[in-house]
């Protein structure tokens, strides 16, 4: 801008020295007053004087550079100090000689060293607004994610984070919304535990104290296998608290021929007198976690045992890609749709009477889904079209 700005003024001064030589003499005072006027210029026919090389204004040095490429030669600006201040001074060519033109310094009101500290502290400022702006913006997720941590530390369900904002921050938000997810379903699962051993326990706990005060007065030994029979069942459901429990530990996975261990399944559960089919092909090896899988379909025999009195079970394996999926069908009354969601959930059956005589505690599901989750399985249930149920784990992760 500065350059084309002296530019335009190298012309504008050679064009009033040529213009005033042009002019009648008699008009040449109206246009030197309005040159000066309107533009600040002045013309004089006493020569300037080639000048020297001294300081002057930047802008100084680039209008002696726009002189001199218009005139062919090198030009310096003489300097003359007067009342008025400091005037700058070129002799330009008008028709056969020359002609004095020249220009205040005022006229160039430029201030470098003003405007430079202004546009640095112009830019000091607006990188302390950023500045700003981007601390809340990263500080205020983390002021979330700090509050929304402490309010899990005391026991309290907080609200999701939302995932926006920088790139590291919404994967740091992504990751503590899973971990709050899953918190949220360890004290729901706690709770729902905890309420069902109590209410499991009581009944045995309440036929032992009834025994307990008949043996005072009839001792017989009826009463104390009756005694026996409620430890009995406490004891298992007990252990099956247990097995929940370390569903969720991890198993070292070790080469398994599927069809043979079927097999040795199918085999304890013929015991029970119920018939038993495996639909397997032979040849199939998965490295996998065996005595975490076993413990999930044997769950599963179970609930098919006792649930589907009438029919045959099919052990079925099923080789889909590189991975596989190992199904319990049955011939039972199924699960009504809208539940099937809900029987992963501990002490979930389908008996809401919870009679020992109807089922068991309502864990086995739950466990086959905490094995699952362990070891990178799915569960899926679904009633088969003939009548019966359908339990599928899949892996999707195993190397077969």
């Amino acid at each position: 801008m500065a350059r084309r700005a002296a530019d335009d003024l190298a012309g504008l001064m050679i064009l009033s020295a040529q213009t005033w030589v042009e002019l009648p003499p008699q008009t040449r005072p109206a246009f030197e007053r309005e040159l000066l006027a309107n533009h600040q210029l002045a013309l004089r026919d006493t020569p300037a004087g080639k000048g020297r090389d001294e300081w002057h204004p930047p802008f100084f040095y680039l209008l002696e550079d726009a002189l001199g490429r218009r005139l062919g030669h090198p030009l310096h600006l003489a300097s003359e100090t007067t009342a008025a201040g400091i005037w700058y001074w070129a002799d330009l060519p008008a028709g056969e000689g020359f002609l004095a033109v020249g220009l205040p310094r005022a006229r160039i009101a430029t201030q470098p060293l003003p405007a430079l500290m202004l546009a640095i502290g112009g830019s000091f400022m607006m990188a302390i607004a950023i500045a700003v702006w981007l601390a809340r913006r990263v500080t205020a997720p983390l002021s979330r994610l700090d509050e929304a941590a402490a309010r899990i530390g005391h026991g309290e369900r907080p609200e999701l984070l939302p995932e926006t904002g920088p790139r590291e921050l919404a994967a740091l938000a992504r990751r503590f919304n899973a971990m709050a997810l899953q918190v949220r379903d360890l004290l729901s699962a706690r709770t729902t535990l905890l309420a069902g051993v109590s209410h499991d326990l009581r009944t045995p706990l309440a036929r032992m104290r009834l025994a307990l005060e008949m043996l005072k007065s009839n001792p017989s030994a009826a009463l104390i296998a009756r005694i026996d029979n409620d430890i009995e069942e406490m004891n298992a459901l007990i252990t099956t608290l247990l097995d929940l429990a370390r569903g969720l530990e991890s198993e070292t996975p070790v080469d398994t021929h599927l069809a043979e261990m079927l097999a040795e399944l199918a085999e304890n559960y013929r015991t029970f007198g119920r018939s038993l089919t495996i639909r397997c092909p032979q040849g199939i090896h998965c490295t996998l976690p065996r005595r975490s899988l076993i413990r999930a379909i044997g769950n599963l025999l179970q609930n098919a045992i006792r649930y589907a009195p009438d029919g045959e079970i099919e052990l079925v394996c099923e080789k889909e890609g590189e991975n596989w999926r190992i199904g319990v069908l049955d011939r039972g009354p199924g699960i009504p749709a809208e539940r099937i969601a809900t029987m992963f959930e501990p002490f979930q059956r389908l008996d809401d009477s919870r009679s020992p005589q109807t089922g068991g505690a309502g864990l086995g599901l739950a466990i086959v889904r905490e094995l699952a989750k362990a070891n990178g399985w799915q569960v899926r249930l679904e009633n088969r079209k003939d009548g019966g149920l359908a339990v599928w784990i899949e892996s999707t992760r195993a190397v077969i």
